[in-house]
C-alpha cells in the first residue's frame, strides 16, 4: 500500500498540535502544579504591622560606606562564623562563639598578623550572644540548648531553657547587669536557628525578652509578642536596656528601674538596616550590627505575605538567593540618635559590632574570621 502523502495543511495541523502540547507541558502544567502546591501548603504568613513596613529611614549624619577598603582580617581561617564578641579588658582577650560549637579566645594586637586564636570551651550547638557577668563568668545564649554559664575553669552549666512552660527555640542575645541579673532574648519559640528564616517569612511575633535571676533560678518573661527578638544591651547606669527586633528595623527601651519600671518605649526605629546584636562601648554609644541594609528586595518580601509564602515553599526545594547587602554597624548615642554608620555594599551577615579602643570589630555569621577597622584613620564623615 502506497504511503499517504502529507499535505501542507496536514503538516500545519501537526505543528499546531505539537506546539499546543509543548505549551501545555512546559508552561501550563508547571504553573498549575505551582498554584496547587501554593494552595495546599499550610504555611500561612501574616501581614506585618504597618510601622514595620515604613519606607522612611532614620537620618545618619556621618558615614563610611567603604569599610572593606580599610578592613583587616582577624583570625583568618580560624574563626568560623564568629557571631557575637565579648571583651575582657583585664586580659585583653576577645571571646567569640563559632559555628563549630567552640567559644574561642582571640588575643589581638596592633598587627592583625600577630593575633592568637585558641579554642577555649566547647559548648556544642550554635553559640550566639555572649556577655560577662560581674564575676567574670561567661554567659552564653546557645541557640538550641538555652542560656548557659561557663565558669573560669571552663565548666558549662545550663541555667534555663524555658519560661512559663514554653521551651526556648532560638536563644539569641544576652547581657548581664552589675547585680548579676541576666537579660536575654528568645528570638522565636516556634522556629529554631536552622529554620529562622521561616520566622521572618511567617511574620508573627514569636519572640520574647526575658530575665534570669541566678540567686533564685527564676526565669521571667518581661516582654512578649516580639518580632524576632535579637540583641540586648544594658545602659551604663543600668536603668534601662535596649533590645532589637530584626524585621521591624527597630530597637526598643525596656525600663528596669524608676517610675517607668517594666514599661517599653521606642529607642530608635526606621533603622537603615535590620538589627542583630547591640553593644554598649562604655563611652556613650551603642553599636548596632546590621546584617543587611533596607533594600527594595526586602521591602517587597516583607510587604507582601504571598511573596513570603512563595519563598517559604521554594526554600524546601532549592537554596534561595542571598538578598542581603550593604551591611554594617551603626553607632547610636544614649538618647537613641544615630551618629555614624560604617558599612559597605559588599558586606552582609554582620552579626556584631564591638568598639575596643581605636578599633571597631565586626562579627559575621558566615566568614571564617572577623574584621576590624581603625576608627582613627577611617572615621565616618558628614555626607556631602
Amino acid at each position: 500500500m502506497a504511503e499517504q502523502k502529507k499535505t501542507p495543511a496536514t503538516v500545519n495541523t501537526i505543528q499546531r498540535v505539537s506546539w499546543a502540547y509543548f505549551v501545555l507541558l512546559v508552561v501550563v502544567a508547571p504553573v498549575a502544579i505551582a498554584v496547587l502546591v501554593y494552595r495546599v501548603d499550610e504555611f500561612d504568613p501574616a501581614p506585618l504591622p504597618d510601622h514595620g513596613l515604613s519606607r522612611v529611614t532614620v537620618e545618619v549624619p556621618k558615614h563610611n560606606n567603604r569599610v572593606l577598603d580599610a578592613a583587616e582580617r582577624v583570625g583568618d581561617g580560624l574563626l568560623h562564623g564568629p557571631e557575637d564578641l565579648a571583651y575582657d579588658a583585664e586580659s585583653g582577650i576577645i571571646y567569640t562563639g563559632c559555628s563549630d560549637g567552640w567559644i574561642k579566645q582571640v588575643t589581638v594586637k596592633d598587627s592583625a598578623e600577630q593575633t592568637r586564636v585558641e579554642n577555649w570551651v566547647y559548648v556544642g550547638g550554635r553559640p550566639l550572644g555572649l556577655a560577662f557577668g560581674p564575676d567574670k563568668q561567661l554567659i552564653v545564649a546557645e541557640s538550641y540548648k538555652g542560656l548557659l554559664k561557663v565558669n573560669r575553669e571552663g565548666l558549662v552549666e545550663l541555667l534555663t531553657d524555658e519560661a512559663d512552660g514554653v521551651k526556648f527555640r532560638l536563644t539569641d542575645g544576652v547581657d548581664v547587669a552589675n547585680d548579676g541579673m541576666i537579660y536575654f532574648t528568645d528570638a522565636s519559640y516556634k522556629y529554631d536557628l536552622d529554620h529562622h528564616m521561616l520566622d521572618i517569612l511567617e511574620g508573627r511575633p514569636y519572640g520574647r525578652l526575658m530575665s534570669f535571676d541566678p540567686s533564685t533560678n527564676q526565669t521571667q518573661i518581661l516582654v512578649r509578642h516580639l518580632y524576632f527578638a535579637n540583641g540586648v544591651a544594658l545602659s551604663p547606669d543600668q536603668s534601662f536596656l535596649v533590645f532589637c527586633e530584626t524585621p521591624r528595623r527597630r530597637c526598643s527601651k525596656y525600663h528596669i528601674k524608676g517610675e517607668r519600671k517594666g514599661s517599653v518605649d521606642n529607642f530608635i526605629d526606621n533603622l537603615p538596616g535590620f538589627p542583630d546584636n547591640i553593644r554598649y562601648d562604655g563611652d556613650g554609644h551603642f553599636w548596632i550590627a546590621l546584617p543587611s541594609a533596607k533594600t527594595l528586595s526586602w521591602d517587597v518580601v516583607l510587604r507582601y505575605p504571598y511573596v513570603r509564602k512563595t519563598m517559604a515553599i521554594l526554600s524546601k526545594y532549592m537554596h534561595l538567593p542571598n538578598i542581603q547587602r550593604d551591611g554594617g554597624v551603626l553607632a547610636v548615642n544614649l538618647e537613641g540618635k544615630a551618629v555614624a554608620l560604617y558599612s559597605d555594599p559588599s558586606l552582609s551577615m554582620v552579626s556584631g559590632g564591638l568598639k575596643i579602643g581605636k578599633y571597631l570589630y565586626y562579627g559575621n555569621l558566615e566568614n571564617a574570621h572577623f574584621t576590624r577597622i581603625n576608627l582613627t584613620r577611617h572615621a565616618a564623615s558628614a555626607s556631602s
